[in-house]
């Protein structure tokens, strides 16, 4: 009787326009019992992709409104859920497996919850990366966009900082999994930022992470640049609420271009790729061998190439160019695809390309 709550989460979950397929070996439900307290995950079905009040919740649901909201903040600390504090109101939604879940458990994960998102990755990234629209979106190293590149907002790290007064710095999960899997990175492991439009967001945060100023957030993505990490953020153009930096060696989604034959332009959203001048490149192979994560730089009969079809377009390839060969050049205007506007367009765009009716969540 116990699994079918956890049987019914999954169906939940694999509704949700991110998906969380089921497995013949049943392992999604042995990462779900893992996570959630059985009836944690029956109360997490009866949430919304909308924050609510607790209060609201028991109006919608009929569950009691005793005790509800005590229930709702253990389970954001658990990392099940996300809950926002808007005026000294407490706000609760369900989130997807990833990007949700599977990165805000990151305080609770033992070797044990490692092995198995490990071994269900494989089954769950396909699906996550391989529909429309992207899940992510590159933003380039800002210094390799020309005056001349007009870049939207969404696409510059400092307008990005700009829109946020709130700001909190945490360790990369995929770092933290790698590390218990015995493949620790050798890159900075405290790296993953949040970010919030109003002062204070995360005073009351229940997850871990340091609260970190608007400069120290700048810092820490110059740091990512100079150590060869992409900036990643969610493929929308208003409402963003993280930035990743990542490494191949870690991360899974940068892994799935280049161990499951992922096309690039299916997992990020960029306007830009990069272009090496034959004229100036001597071939020394930083480029391709210290800095490029997606495996688009190749050693051609005399100087090297980029295949601009792997290309996401970070930049981290220019500044360590020695003889200033590389530069980002912005791509044709059909091939350009603007982001969704915010999360709930992404959410019903990827919905309706997987077919998922997933209405009653929003």
């Amino acid at each position: 009787m116990t699994d079918d709550v956890y049987r019914k989460l999954a169906k939940v979950l694999d509704t949700l326009p991110n998906g969380f397929p089921a497995t013949e070996s049943g392992i999604e439900i042995k990462i779900l019992k893992w996570i959630f307290e059985p009836e944690e995950a029956e109360l997490f079905c009866d949430l919304r992709l909308n924050f609510e009040t607790a209060q609201q919740v028991s109006e919608r649901t009929g569950r009691p409104l005793e005790g509800l909201e005590e229930k709702l903040l253990h389970m954001a600390e658990r990392g099940e859920i996300l809950t926002a504090n808007m005026g000294g109101i407490n706000l609760f939604k369900m989130v997807p497996y990833a990007v949700g879940i599977y990165e805000f458990t990151s305080d609770r994960m033992d070797q044990e919850l490692a092995k198995l998102n490990e071994e269900y990755l494989p089954h769950f990234l396909p699906g996550l990366l391989g529909n429309s629209p992207p899940i992510f979106q590159t933003i380039p190293v800002e210094e390799d966009l020309t005056a001349s590149q007009e870049a939207l907002p969404y696409q510059k790290i400092s307008k990005l900082l700009e829109s946020c007064q709130s700001f909190k710095v945490s360790v990369c999960h995929c770092k933290k999994e790698n590390g218990l899997l015995n493949k620790p990175c050798d890159r900075p492991v405290e790296v993953c930022l949040a970010m919030a439009p109003i002062p204070d967001a995360f005073a009351n945060a229940t997850s871990s992470g340091r609260i970190i100023s608007r400069e120290e957030a700048r810092s820490i993505l110059t740091m990512a640049e100079e150590k060869g990490m992409v900036h990643l953020t969610s493929n929308v153009q208003d409402g963003h609420y993280f930035i990743c930096n990542c490494c191949s060696c870690c991360c899974g989604v940068l892994d799935g271009i280049n161990t499951l034959g992922i096309p690039a332009w299916s997992v990020f959203n960029s306007d830009y790729y990069a272009v090496i001048d034959a004229d100036r490149c001597t071939s020394c192979g930083i480029c391709a061998d210290e800095r490029c994560q997606v495996k688009a730089i190749d050693a051609g009969e005399d100087v090297y190439e980029i295949t601009p079809e792997k290309c996401i377009g970070c930049g981290l390839c220019i500044s360590t160019c020695p003889e200033e060969a590389i530069s980002l050049v912005k791509k044709s205007d059909e091939d350009i695809v603007t982001p969704p506007t915010d999360e709930m367009d992404w959410f019903r765009k990827r919905g309706q390309k997987r077919g998922v009716d997933f209405s009653k969540y929003e």
